[in-house]
């Protein structure tokens, strides 16, 4: 047995130096998952005039969540008191002493600088009253888009009473 032992110490060291002297091989990678389709133009104006109404809505009944969810952390507002940041807004529309009875959307019209950035334009009418005056029956809206991360976010919207 002992004349064994230093051939198989040898061999041991040969397959050892063998196996140790190969190239390690990496596995291979799981195949990632196929990119989701670009989303039509129609589809991107379906979804944002779909984000309108809701944020609208939420207007209507002093609800911030839809504004927290959907406004970009960065969004700026324009309206009749000036320049308000995404807290400011938040804070207007649950604040405002408005009754809004009812509200329509309208000519609507997408235009998309670029990929990322989607400016929808349209007419809003509104029935109600805010801090006991009339709210304007008839405004011209624009609302700019960012598309981040693959979601939609409000970055700046401005009203212009209509004539």
């Amino acid at each position: 047995m002992r004349k064994y032992l230093p051939l198989a110490v040898t061999l041991l060291l040969a397959f050892a130096c063998t196996a140790l002297g190969q190239e390690v091989t990496k596995p291979t990678p799981s195949p990632s998952p196929k990119p989701k389709p670009a989303m039509s133009k129609a589809q991107i104006q379906r979804n944002l005039i779909a984000t309108e109404k809701k944020l609208w809505e939420a207007w209507k009944n002093k609800d911030p969540k839809p504004f927290k969810a959907t406004l970009a952390a960065d969004s700026i507002m324009v309206g009749e008191s000036g320049v308000a940041d995404k807290a400011h807004a938040i804070e207007a529309v649950t604040s405002m002493d408005c009754n809004v009875k009812s509200f329509l959307l309208s000519d609507f019209k997408l235009s998309m600088p670029a990929s990322n950035v989607a400016l929808l334009s349209y007419k809003g009418t509104a029935d109600g009253t805010c801090g006991g005056s009339a709210i304007p029956p008839v405004v011209w809206a624009s609302s700019v888009y960012v598309n981040r991360g693959g979601k939609w976010y409000a970055y700046s919207h401005q009203e212009s009473n209509a004539k």
